[in-house]
C-alpha cells in the first residue's frame, strides 16, 4: 500500500454552502420511541434528505454522508480536515493503530505498513494456507460424521488461527483459542456497555484481565523462545519497533496486539459468515464461481474474489466512519462548521439505487464484468478510502479466498436456521446462531 505524506497544515475555510437539510425533529423522536437501529434513521435521513443529511440526538446535528463525492471528500480528500477521535473500541484496543492520532499514528502505521505490501504479504502466505487446510480438514469431519457446526463460530475460529499464526509465527492451540474467546466477547457488548468510562471497563473487567494475561504471556515468548516454526511474526516487529523508539512500550505493544487481533480476525469472519449466508439464499452465484475456471486457475480465483467483494458491498468491514470536523468547510455544496460530527456511511453508500445497479441482488458479476460496477470515486469503500483506509485490506482478501477455494468446492453448508436481523455495532454481524451441516456440492 502507498506511504501517504505527513499531514500539513489545515485547509483554509472553504466559501460557504448551503445549510445541510435536516431531518424533522418528529421523526427522531418516532424513532427513538420505536426503538429502532441507529441505521434505520440513517436509511430514513438519506431517502428523505439525499446523500449529506443532518439530524439531532442532542444539542448539535451530525452530519450524515453517504454521496459518493461526499464520501471522497471526507475520507480521501480532505482527511486532515475531517479527523479521527475517540475510537469505539479504545477501551479494548487502546492506543493501538485503530485509535491511534496524530503523530502517534503515524509512527505506528509506518511501522506496520510494511508487513501488508506485497512483499510484506509472502511472509504470512504459508501461514494463511496452512489455517486453511486446517479448517477445511475440520470441515471434512464434520461432512463425515453429518456432525452439527456453527458456520459463524468456524469463521471465526478459521480467522483467529490465521491471525495468531501471522502474529505469533505459532498456530493457534485449543487453550489459547479459549482465552482469544475474551476478545470477540467484548467486541460484542462493547454497543450496550454504559456511557460512563469506568463503569464500561468495570462491565468487561474480567474479559480484558484475560486478554492482558494472554498478551503478556505472547509477548514474553516473543522476547525469549524467538520467532514460531514459519519464522517471526507481527508481534516481533512490533518488538524490534522497540529497539529504536521509546513509545513501543509492553502496553503499547499489548495495544497493538489486540487491536491486530480485532481487526484481524473479526471483520474478516464476519464477512465469511454473511458469504455463507447469503450463497444460501444465492446458490447459482457458488455454480457461477465454480464454473469460471479449473481448480486452481485465475479465472476461479478472480470470480472467489468476487464473492467475496460483493459480500463485503453488502455487508462492509467499516459500515460507519465517524469523523469529526477540525474546521469550517463545504461539502458537496453544503457548509460544515467547525466543530461538527460527520457520519460517513459506506453501508449506505453500497444499497444506494442512485449509485448501484439492482443494490439489492446479490451479483458477484458486477466485480467482474468491466462497465457493471461504479466508477465514481467514494462508490465503493468497505475498509475505508484514503490514509486511514485499513491496512489489512489485500491480507483480509488473501485469506478469504485461499479458505474459499478450499471450502467451496467440497461443501454446502445446510442451514438449520438463519439469523433474522443483522446486529450493527463494530461490524455488521448476524445477530444469532448459525448452525447448518455439510453436504456435498452437486457435479457441475
Amino acid at each position: 500500500m502507498a506511504t501517504h505524506a505527513r499531514p500539513g497544515p489545515l485547509p483554509p475555510p472553504s466559501p460557504a454552502g448551503r445549510p445541510v437539510p435536516e431531518l424533522d425533529p418528529a421523526l427522531v423522536r418516532d424513532w427513538q420511541a420505536g426503538g429502532g437501529e441507529l441505521i434505520d434513521l440513517f436509511a430514513q435521513a438519506r431517502a428523505r434528505l439525499g446523500g449529506v443529511a443532518a439530524f439531532r440526538l442532542g444539542p448539535h446535528p451530525t452530519v450524515l454522508v453517504t454521496a459518493p463525492e461526499a464520501v471522497q471528500h471526507v475520507l480521501a480528500l480532505r482527511p486532515d480536515l475531517y479527523v479521527k477521535r475517540s475510537h469505539r473500541a479504545r477501551l479494548l484496543i487502546g492506543d493501538g493503530l485503530l485509535a491511534a492520532t496524530g503523530d502517534a499514528w503515524q509512527r505506528q502505521r509506518r511501522v506496520l505498513q510494511s508487513q501488508f505490501t506485497g512483499r510484506g504479504m509472502r511472509r504470512y502466505e504459508q501461514r494463511i494456507s496452512e489455517a486453511a487446510r486446517t479448517a477445511a480438514a475440520r470441515w471434512a469431519a464434520y461432512a463425515r460424521d453429518g456432525q452439527v457446526l456453527d458456520v459463524g463460530e468456524e469463521m471465526r475460529r478459521f480467522a483467529l488461527d490465521t491471525i495468531w499464526r501471522s502474529l505469533t509465527g505459532h498456530p493457534l492451540d485449543p487453550g489459547t483459542e479459549r482465552e482469544l474467546a475474551a476478545v470477540p466477547a467484548v467486541v460484542a457488548a462493547l454497543p450496550s456497555l454504559p456511557a460512563d468510562g469506568v463503569a464500561a471497563q468495570g462491565a468487561v473487567a474480567a474479559e480484558l484481565a484475560r486478554i492482558d494475561a494472554l498478551s503478556g504471556r505472547a509477548i514474553a515468548a516473543a522476547r525469549t523462545a524467538g520467532a514460531g516454526p514459519h519464522g517471526p511474526g507481527l508481534l516481533h516487529v512490533l518488538l524490534e519497533a522497540a529497539d529504536t523508539s521509546p513509545e513501543y512500550t509492553d502496553r503499547l505493544i499489548r495495544d497493538e496486539l489486540v487491536t491486530l487481533l480485532v481487526a484481524g480476525h473479526e471483520t474478516t469472519a464476519t464477512t465469511l459468515t454473511w458469504l455463507h449466508l447469503l450463497l444460501d439464499r444465492y446458490p447459482q452465484a457458488r455454480e457461477r464461481a465454480l464454473a469460471a475456471g479449473a481448480e486452481g486457475s485465475p479465472e476461479r480465483h478472480r470470480a472467489v474474489q468476487a464473492l467475496v467483494h460483493e459480500t463485503l458491498r453488502f455487508y462492509p468491514s467499516a459500515w460507519i466512519l465517524p469523523r469529526h470536523a477540525a474546521g469550517d468547510d463545504v461539502l458537496a455544496g453544503y457548509a460544515i462548521e467547525a466543530g461538527t460530527d460527520v457520519l460517513v456511511c459506506p453501508y449506505l453508500t453500497h444499497r444506494d439505487p442512485g449509485t448501484w445497479e439492482d443494490p439489492g441482488r446479490f451479483d458477484p458479476d458486477r466485480f467482474l464484468t468491466p462497465g457493471r460496477r461504479p466508477t465514481r470515486p467514494g462508490s465503493y469503500a468497505p475498509f475505508g478510502l484514503g490514509p486511514r483506509a485499513c491496512l489489512g485490506l489485500q491480507f483480509a482478501l488473501r485469506e478469504s479466498t485461499v479458505l474459499l477455494e478450499h471450502l467451496l468446492p467440497a461443501h454446502v453448508p445446510h442451514f438449520h436456521s438463519v439469523p433474522a436481523k443483522a446486529a450493527y455495532g463494530l461490524t455488521v454481524r448476524p445477530d444469532g446462531p448459525t448452525p447448518a451441516t455439510l453436504g456435498a456440492v452437486a457435479t457441475i
